[in-house]
């Protein structure tokens, strides 16, 4: 069974106590078909989340649903802003070393052409992983001098990998 690499771009705004924060989130998963007969999507960056779909949509917006809930939740345990924004980077930053080797793996097997991206694995747009680096950004946005435009808006984005 072939595991798919993918990249994702997130954004949410996230009522905290007190404060109001704009977390944007460019990671990286793993989607496979697994025993169970479902698709699941697994966190490699950030890790230590994962959900299950009937397809590989399903599983990305029920992972994407998952990863929003685990920020209302540091959002309700974190007193501060501050508190807020160092339980995120806690998040980002922990590691799940299989899971990171499957992407890996996944990739390098991708650019071999050892995994097919036919179904809805070939309507996805391709990237080099190299212009899309891992990262994630936590800002306050209830500040008194705070500008909101249209360009703000980040919709939600999955990608694979570039094969060459």
């Amino acid at each position: 069974m072939s595991d798919y690499p993918v990249m994702f771009t997130l954004r949410d705004a996230v009522s905290g106590n007190g404060y109001l924060a704009g977390v944007t989130v460019s990671g990286r998963a793993t989607v496979r078909l697994e025993e169970d007969g479902k698709w699941w999507m697994h966190g490699v960056r950030p890790s230590g989340i994962s959900a299950p779909g009937s397809t590989p949509e399903e599983a990305f917006l029920r992972f994407r649903e998952t990863y929003k809930y685990v920020l209302f939740d540091l959002a309700q345990e974190s007193e501060t802003y501050a508190d807020f924004r160092s339980a995120v980077e806690a998040l980002y930053i922990q590691r799940n070393e299989v899971e990171e080797e499957c992407w890996e793996s996944a990739f390098k097997a991708m650019r071999a052409g050892g995994v097919p991206t036919d179904g809805y694995f070939a309507t996805l747009p391709k990237q080099a992983p190299e212009t899309r680096p891992t990262q994630y950004t936590v800002e306050r946005l209830d500040q008194p001098d705070s500008k909101f435009k249209p360009t703000d808006n980040v919709p939600d984005y999955l990608a694979l990998p570039k094969a060459a």
